[in-house]
């Protein structure tokens, strides 16, 4: 592109030389032996590198404003049409100097004339070209191919000597030319996208460049009589051309642009509806707030049927919210007073619609307002709030502004709707990650190991049916002989029953350093969780003091699944029938009245199974329980396993009989056998 220009301006200056050259060569009656022919030439190359440095300059610019296009050609226009003034006024100051009869001076401001006019008229037809292919298909792309080469082609027909007045050839081929330059001029897709303020700066800018044309082809065609010309510019296809397309386009394009000025304030007004529209589909992704959203309705409401004011309440419980625009609380009172009594309403029912869903037109009385749309506000098929749009004119309203506003305001409720689905998803992710760390907390709460000698092995297991549970175990050795074993069940599910787990931890390891006997040890727990446990919870346990010694076990029950043990001399299981009441569900003095303490001896081998209800009330497809029965069977078959060993077998056919691992209630196992 630079090398075009550079390469233009060289090519004027050695045509201003030649000229100048040649005149002196004239009055010296002297031969340059330069051809006639070779100005000319050189003056169409001069031609075509401007047309190939504002192809590029021009037509591959990105830019897409058409208003700045037309100033860009007004700006170009001016240029040239001071320098020729300025040119003009040069000589009418000379007077009948030497000066004005001087013919280097004729011939340099006369070169210099004609190529800004040049430079004009070329850079307005690659930017006529560029408005022309604008939204172009294939037809007019091929027109307008077929068309600029033959323009271009025609920057080398002055070579030919033939001319306008005596030649049909040129006659012929400018004709051709001209009907194709007129058929190019109704590309007129641009004059569309243009707003009402736009088409009026066009229309005046393209008014200015059509002077200049007129301006321009008076300067070019009526040069100074002691100017030296080779070429009458009459006569040059390329030049007649480039005016005769420039007009043609201008021509056109004001008038369309005038007949669309009409249409300007409803493509506008499209155009904002389709903005307020995607402002509202996009309000969630950008962060909006509910309030914001709303804010967008009641502007785009407004804007569509040139509402003078208007505001949206939203009921909130018993309180009411309100959104409002050019208008004050206490007109808002004023008005809604004047609603009630009024009784010119006009009712707008929608298609398939409830009352609740229909918009009213209500006419005032004494009020600056005349009419007043009420349009309810649905979000998830709930009427959350009403829009109240007001007019001072009457009759303002048609069947179209209430469908975009119902577009609107259904584009306002799914914005709404997936907000609140945002805020709760967002809310879940923080549940869950709450939830989470609660695990993790509780997890740490359960102990992995379980203390004991070498006179007996014990292995805990422990599921919890949500990310929380409310199941629990812990064992304490208060002795070297002498150990504590506890089993409990929260009951309920989740958070609350994982807090009410860890305050049972708590007291469970205050209470156990302190070697209470078992009844004393429950009595002292339910007082302990009557401060602290929720009136509707409460906590089943059992426990169990172990003397390693004496080879005995003490244990009382709280409510809790029976315990099983297997006897190894007998090779039978039985349950340990003991009664108990479950803590926090008594929470007087005669709690201690509803506990029993059992003791028993044990034997090499012999197996205790402590349990939780998830275990034994665990239910398969068709409704039955897991049951006590199976649980008993299942010890007996697998006891001469290792603890860790009958605690997989149970939960496998715990697995195997649900159908699947995911069950209904929190399930634990502390499986403890005697060496």
């Amino acid at each position: 592109m630079r090398a075009s220009l550079i390469a233009a301006i060289v090519v004027w200056l050695i045509v201003n030389l030649l000229e100048i050259l040649q005149l002196i060569a004239a009055r010296s009656s002297m031969d340059l032996g330069v051809p006639d022919y070779l100005p000319v030439l050189l003056m169409d190359i001069f031609y075509l590198l401007l047309v190939i440095f504002y192809r590029y300059n021009i037509t591959r610019s990105e830019s897409s404003n058409f208003v700045d296009l037309l100033w860009r050609v007004f700006a170009t226009g001016l240029i040239a049409a001071i320098v020729a003034l300025g040119i003009q006024l040069f000589y009418n100051s000379l007077d009948d100097s030497i000066l004005r009869f001087n013919v280097f001076v004729n011939t340099f401001l006369s070169n210099l004339d004609k190529s800004l006019i040049s430079v004009f008229l070329i850079s307005t037809f690659m930017a006529w070209k560029k408005l022309i292919l604008y939204q172009k298909n294939k037809q007019v792309v091929f027109y307008w191919k077929a068309f600029e080469t033959m323009v271009i082609a025609s920057i080398f027909f002055d070579l030919t000597g033939f001319t306008l007045q005596n030649d049909l050839a040129f006659q012929g081929l400018y004709i051709v030319i001209t009907i194709l330059a007129i058929g190019l001029s109704g590309n007129l897709k641009w004059v569309a996208y243009l707003n009402f303020r736009q088409k009026w700066i066009s229309i005046l800018l393209i008014l200015l460049v059509t002077i200049y044309l007129f301006y321009f082809f008076d300067e070019l065609y009526v040069a100074p009589i002691t100017a030296l010309s080779y070429v009458s510019d009459l006569d040059n296809l390329f030049l007649l051309t480039l005016f005769t397309f420039l007009l043609f386009y201008s021509v056109f394009s004001v008038l369309v642009i005038l007949f669309n000025l009409p249409t300007s304030s409803v493509f506008e007004r499209k155009m904002e509806e389709a903005i307020n529209f995607q402002r509202l589909s996009q309000s969630v992704q950008t962060g909006e707030s509910e309030d914001e959203i709303f804010e967008i309705l009641l502007q785009s409401s407004m804007n569509t049927i040139y509402a003078d004011a208007g505001w949206i309440e939203l009921t909130e419980g018993e309180e009411s919210k309100f959104i409002r625009k050019d208008i004050s609380r206490v007109q808002i009172s004023a008005i809604q007073e004047k609603i009630i009594s009024s009784k010119n309403r006009t009712l707008f029912r929608k298609p398939f619609s409830t009352n609740e869903s229909d918009r009213v037109l209500i006419h005032l009385k004494k009020s600056n307002y005349k009419t007043v749309l009420v349009v309810p506000l649905t979000v998830q098929t709930s009427v959350v709030g009403f829009m109240y749009l007001l007019n001072e004119i009457k009759d303002n309203h048609n069947r179209e502004m209430l469908n975009i506003i119902d577009t609107f305001v259904n584009q306002a409720s799914i914005s709404i709707e997936n907000f609140k689905l945002l805020e709760e998803a967002i809310r879940n992710e923080r549940y869950k990650e709450e939830l989470n760390i609660a695990k993790k907390v509780q997890r740490a709460l359960i102990p992995d190991t379980l203390a004991h000698d070498d006179s007996f092995s014990i292995h805990p297991f422990t599921h919890a049916a949500t990310e929380v549970g409310g199941d629990y175990y812990d064992s304490y050795q208060l002795s070297e002989n002498l150990f504590s074993v506890v089993i409990g069940d929260v009951s309920g599910k989740g958070t609350s029953a994982a807090f009410h787990m860890s305050q049972m931890k708590g007291i469970y390891q205050s209470l156990v350093q302190m070697n209470l006997a078992p009844d004393e040890f429950l009595l002292r727990a339910n007082i302990s969780l009557s401060q602290c446990l929720e009136k509707t919870s409460f906590i089943t346990l059992s426990y169990f003091l172990i003397d390693t010694q004496l080879k005995q076990l003490q244990f009382a029950r709280a409510g809790h699944c029976p315990s099983l043990v297997y006897r190894n001399a007998e090779q039978k299981a039985s349950y340990l029938q003991n009664k108990g009441l479950g803590l926090g569900i008594l929470r007087n003095e005669s709690y201690k009245d509803h506990i029993d303490v059992n003791q028993l001896k044990y034997q090499k081998d012999d197996i205790l199974l402590l349990f939780t209800d998830g275990i034994s009330e665990a239910q398969n497809k068709t409704g039955d329980e897991f049951g006590f029965d199976r649980l008993k069977k299942l010890l007996e078959e697998n006891a001469t396993q290792s603890p860790k060993e009958i605690q997989k077998a149970i939960i496998n056919s715990l697995y195997a009989f649900c159908e699947t691992r995911h069950l209904e209630d929190d399930y634990t196992l502390v499986v403890l056998k005697f060496n």
